[in-house]
């Protein structure tokens, strides 16, 4: 459903603040210990192996997603490999467990740069994780195409190997800000935040966007990740009775300060961003879900053929059904195989460079992913993406569609 031409208009005239944010053990080439984690087959005779990596949080609190978003480059990785292999080349999976900290994704991003095999990844889901890894990515010229990262940050810093195939969060606060405002009837806002690149950044441009509609912020807050008792800012929400909540985090802490809210009566809509948007935060929560919102970058799998058809093939594969990430794996490393293809085809068939290879993939125009269609502007931002708004009316995932603006 596409929101009014009001929405639109209030919109326009706030995408224009600036902001740093983002979107949501030791492992080597690591790879999850899940069974879906792919086995690098023996390159057919005569192939040279390409290896594209994954970098995503396998474990913690952001297991779900990550896991998801490395599934669904896979997924995309094995129905292009016979195309690959006509082509004199055996494409592997290279998946890292980026644990959701910075640390260790540039530590594994340094592993990643010295394998000369390594020509692309896809990753991160924590824009706070990207930030400084895709530095690395930078220094070696390997290709990263994120399914996930919002921070504006990310493209801004004119790296030339740098790329994402979702919307940022200079487009995302204004859009849950308006929402909250014209259609939620909004006027009394409390706001968390998680402290983190992603949070901090979500939570500042919905509050400048909520400001300039006309809202008032009455409480604003931070609070831990990780930690499981958010009563003191609970409190303070009681004591400052507003008409929503926002929270810019992650769903495993989102879910928790949803709950413990409403076991104190608090029945007000929470609103937050792409970062909740995981089945994961209806298993924390559980019925004290319902009335929540969530803005997200990542649109609905069956709002088209190929994304049902992606839907049937991800269940089938892996035996469970996709997150909304699933399939932004899925199309992000369709856009990586599509710069891969034209640089070899534009090398006479031959190997590429690393550099020529990031060059074709930042060349990528009119792409038609299983979801989402992707042209990359000059910064690595694609012109095409979208903020998709939801609404929790049941204990349920996925979410139900509200609402959905272009930029």
């Amino acid at each position: 459903m596409k929101l009014n031409k009001t929405f639109g208009v209030l919109l326009s005239g706030v995408l224009s603040i600036g902001i740093l944010a983002a979107c949501s053990s030791d492992s080597g080439s690591s790879s999850s210990s899940s069974s879906t984690t792919p086995t690098n087959t023996e390159p057919a005779e005569g192939t040279k192996v390409i290896k594209i990596a994954t970098q995503s949080p396998l474990s913690g609190g952001s297991a779900i997603i990550g896991e998801a978003i490395k599934l669904g480059a896979q997924l995309k990785l094995e129905e292009e490999q016979a195309k690959f292999e006509e082509l004199g080349y055996t494409l592997q999976l290279e998946p890292y467990d980026d644990q959701g900290d910075p640390k260790k994704g540039v530590s594994n991003a340094n592993l990643i740069g010295a394998d000369e095999q390594i020509y692309g990844v896809i990753g991160h889901y924590n824009s706070g994780v990207a930030i400084p890894s895709s530095e690395v990515y930078e220094k070696y010229s390997i290709a990263m195409v994120s399914p996930a990262n919002t921070a504006v940050e990310i493209t801004e810093r004119g790296l030339k190997t740098v790329n994402r195939i979702v919307g940022r969060d200079d487009f995302q606060g204004p859009a849950g800000a308006n929402y909250a405002i014209n259609e939620l009837g909004a006027k009394k806002i409390f706001v968390i935040q998680d402290k983190t690149a992603y949070g901090t950044g979500l939570a500042d441009a919905f509050i400048a966007a909520a400001e300039e509609a006309g809202a008032e912020i009455v409480g604003y807050e931070g609070i831990t990740i990780g930690e499981k008792d958010f009563n003191g800012v609970v409190n303070q929400i009681l004591n400052k009775k507003p008409d929503l909540v926002f929270f810019g985090g992650l769903y495993s802490e989102g879910g928790i300060i949803i709950k413990q809210a409403r076991d104190k009566g608090i029945d007000v809509p929470f609103m937050g961003g792409d970062g909740m948007d995981s089945s994961g935060l209806v298993d924390i929560a559980g019925e004290a879900v319902k009335n929540t919102y969530i803005t997200s970058v990542a649109g609905d799998s069956t709002a088209t053929e190929s994304g049902k058809k992606f839907v049937e093939d991800y269940k089938a594969k892996f035996n469970k059904n996709p997150e909304g990430f699933s399939v932004y794996g899925y199309d992000s490393m369709g856009v990586f195989l599509t710069g891969l293809e034209s640089a070899i085809k534009a090398n006479n068939g031959e190997l590429p460079s690393k550099d020529k290879v990031a060059e074709a993939v930042r060349a990528v125009k009119d792409y038609k992913g299983a979801l989402t269609d992707v042209s990359f502007d000059e910064k690595g931002d694609n012109v095409n993406a979208k903020i998709f708004l939801y609404k929790f009316e049941e204990a349920s995932y996925p979410p139900v569609q509200v609402g959905e603006v272009g930029q």
